[in-house]
């Protein structure tokens, strides 16, 4: 296990290189069990999700090698395989979404109750309401959905959840409706562009999906897939995480190979929150921090603030010159990296779903510990900040989602380094 060292206080400046989606990536190669042919996918990210991912392809029949540092090329060995197992599925929630290809193409899933981060409750009960809607028979034992259909049938269905659209559940719905028989309506659809962009490699291999992007998606089944060479988008979560953190220590940062458009709601936030913003093109802008304002904003889906990027704006305007609101509408427990910035010397107060973070002259380093990847994000960002040494222990969590995150920050003038963790 290893943690973080940062010596804080050094302004950020030069240019980053966006990565590849994370939460695309992993639905897209999930998506690779609905077609026997080979499937390559570009700018996948090289992170533990990732690897966990391959596993468990490989556990399903499927062959994976690297063509390049960020090409995989997916092969199948194997149809018969059908059971995602507690010890892969334990480590990453997005491991259930193995769950709609498997049902849609082998007529038969058996997954594990899935693992990931501690940001509260996360059910998957929309999962398993729009795979009976399909005609799943679907049980629940021993920590496993078990669920057989021979013939899956379109229908209309809602699967607005009751903090919202469940991304990872209109992406399983959509990857088991593509086999199906007939018409499948999602009405309550997430919107986010992970979404639209499953929906955009699932049409390249021969599906009929129209409206995703918005909260109506409509899926014409077909008789079958067949395979496709596609690029995954970039990751709109670690370009705001640069956003914030040119802007936490007074940096200048060039962003590169990034999706403007995806965006729009963070660069109103952070500009509101006084980081200052030059867009040059589709794929590239320039993060200058200037003084840090107070704000306040609700996390709601896309195309609202996303919750993965609360705890990098929570460790902005704790330097902010007044108060600051932060509701958390998604995952309303998802504070516990406040406690970690107060030992820092920051002063928030949550009340429920509500943080109020009243500015301080400076953050003091500290040895605070991540909950989860964006927590960790956010307290690297305050680490980078702070007065002295900050140790940032089980980092684990960050090497989930942020590809050789330190040696950016490096490049850009960190003084950051990776280290043993001592047990």
């Amino acid at each position: 296990m290893d943690k973080y060292v940062i010596h804080g206080q050094h302004r950020l400046q030069g240019t980053v290189s966006i990565s590849g989606a994370k939460n695309s990536s992993l639905p897209l190669m999930a998506a690779s069990l609905l077609t026997a042919e080979p499937v390559i996918l570009h700018n996948v990210p090289y992170l533990m999700d990732i690897r966990t991912m391959v596993s468990l392809l490989t556990q399903l029949g499927k062959s994976i090698s690297y063509l390049d540092p960020h090409t995989i090329k997916i092969e199948e060995k194997s149809a018969e395989p059908y059971e995602a197992p507690y010890d892969i599925v334990r480590k990453m929630r997005a491991s259930i979404a193995v769950l709609g290809p498997l049902l849609g193409r082998r007529g038969k899933a058996r997954v594990s109750f899935p693992g990931g981060c501690t940001i509260g409750p996360r059910p998957i009960d929309l999962h398993i309401k729009g795979m009976k809607a399909l005609g799943a028979e679907i049980t629940i034992e021993e920590g496993y959905i078990n669920a057989t259909c021979p013939e899956l049938k379109g229908c209309q269905m809602n699967l607005l959840g009751s903090f919202g659209p469940s991304v990872l559940g209109t992406e399983n719905v959509m990857m088991a409706a593509v086999l199906a028989k007939g018409t499948t309506i999602i009405e309550g659809a997430a919107a986010e562009p992970e979404v639209a962009d499953l929906a955009n490699f699932l049409n390249q291999m021969g599906a009929n999906i129209t409206g995703a992007g918005t909260s109506i998606i409509t899926i014409e089944g077909v008789d079958s897939l067949h395979g496709v060479e596609y690029t995954t988008i970039p990751d709109r979560i670690e370009a705001g995480t640069f956003i914030a953190a040119a802007g936490i220590t007074g940096g200048e940062i060039r962003i590169e190979n990034a999706c403007v458009h995806h965006l729009a709601e963070p660069i109103e936030i952070f500009s509101r929150a006084g980081v200052e913003i030059e867009i040059l093109s589709d794929t590239t802008l320039i993060a200058r921090g200037k003084n840090i304002r107070p704000i306040e904003v609700e996390t709601k889906p896309y195309p609202f603030f996303p919750t993965d990027l609360q705890a990098q704006l929570m460790a902005l305007v704790t330097l902010s010159d007044g108060i600051s609101i932060i509701s958390e509408k998604i995952f309303p427990d998802r504070f516990l990296h406040a406690a970690e910035l107060c030992r820092m010397g920051a002063d928030i107060h949550i009340d429920g779903a509500v943080a109020v973070v009243k500015g301080v002259p400076y953050l003091s380093g500290a040895a605070i510990m991540a909950s989860d990847l964006r927590a960790g994000a956010g307290l690297v960002l305050a680490g980078l900040a702070a007065r002295g040494k900050t140790e940032v222990l089980r980092i684990y969590h960050i090497d989930r989602g942020y590809e050789h995150f330190e040696e950016k920050l490096r490049a850009l003038g960190a003084d950051i380094e990776r280290r043993p963790q001592e047990e």
